[in-house]
């Protein structure tokens, strides 16, 4: 098991240098010379050529050979390797300050959304799948069912758009904008919840129902073992794989906030300086978010192949 784990992490370093190639390959090659965004439409070539150079955009992409073999990685990626492995994602051309601060000023707004909306998801998830398995081919079943498939029927911008309507502007229950006090917080999550729960249900349920077809389950129904038990004591343990998928794949995106949300409610968040990064052209901001949201994914998914050993000892992994 531990020589597993090391290989499994070491694996990750050559995962990360081709994440750091694509995502160098989409904002310098295929995007062409940031400098022409960042100048904007009515530059001069003289000003194009000033971002350039102060950004390093005027040097070779990969080796410099013009200056072999004294300055051969004098390029723009392995100067971007070595600016990521200090931590340096650059400096936003928009706000003048370093990337890394911004990134540390908003990933605390951003946890602050997603983080009571990733447990009441999964909370009401489990739970409620919990119920339609115990009631089964009943009405509560099917009023779950349809309650999930209207729930995931409806674009998030509804929810948001009904909830700062009625509850906020109209009944005045919560305000509408802002991040001042835990009380700005309470409506963006309860529309994330409402949005994202009925997904929620209908995978936990499919993977509840499964397990209850099982030949374990027959089984233990002809011992005696009573539905509660059975739905408790061995499907839930047993769903536990697809559950962890789910659960620890999701943990990144608690990084990476709530586009949406951020955005419409005024939640000074990753995921509102993503989409500002992206209407100004703050190229740096971008491959900095998307860098790391990426590497997250990566490190968490090996994370869940080691998980499943814990939550089923009969895998073993070589």
């Amino acid at each position: 098991m531990s020589a597993y784990v090391i290989r499994r992490l070491l694996s990750v370093v050559p995962i990360t240098i081709g994440v750091m190639l694509i995502t160098f390959f989409v904002f310098r090659v295929v995007g062409g010379n940031p400098a022409y965004r960042i100048a904007g439409k009515n530059a001069t070539p003289a000003r194009i050529a000033q971002i350039s150079h102060e950004r390093g955009y005027d040097k070779p992409l990969f080796l410099n050979f013009r200056q072999f073999p004294t300055q051969l990685l004098d390029a723009q990626f392995p100067q971007l390797c070595s600016n990521l492995l200090r931590l340096d994602f650059g400096r936003s051309f928009v706000t003048k300050q370093r990337v890394s601060t911004m990134l540390r000023e908003g990933v605390g707004p951003s946890l602050c959304v997603t983080t009571p909306l990733f447990f009441i998801e999964l909370f009401l998830g489990v739970g409620l799948a919990l119920l339609a398995a115990y009631y089964r081919n009943t009405w509560i079943d099917r009023s779950l069912v349809l309650l999930s498939v209207m729930g995931m029927s409806i674009s998030s911008l509804v929810y948001i758009m009904l909830a700062q309507y009625w509850l906020a502007s109209v009944w005045r229950l919560f305000p509408v904008w802002g991040f001042e006090s835990p009380r700005y917080l309470i409506l963006p999550v309860l529309v994330g919840v409402i949005a994202g729960v009925g997904g929620e249900l209908r995978f936990y349920r499919t993977v509840m129902l499964d397990e209850m077809y099982q030949d374990y389950v027959r089984t233990a129904r002809a011992k005696g073992v009573s539905s509660r038990g059975i739905l408790f004591h061995h499907v839930l343990r047993n769903a536990l794989i697809p559950i962890l998928t789910n659960v620890i794949i999701a943990i990144p995106f608690l990084y990476t906030g709530a586009l949406l949300l951020e955005n419409f409610f005024g939640i000074p968040g990753l995921g509102r300086l993503t989409v500002m990064a992206l209407f100004n052209f703050d190229d740096d901001v971008v491959f900095a978010t998307t860098f790391i949201g990426s590497i997250m994914f990566v490190l968490f998914n090996a994370l869940t192949d080691i998980a499943y050993t814990w939550a089923d000892p009969r895998i073993r992994l070589k």
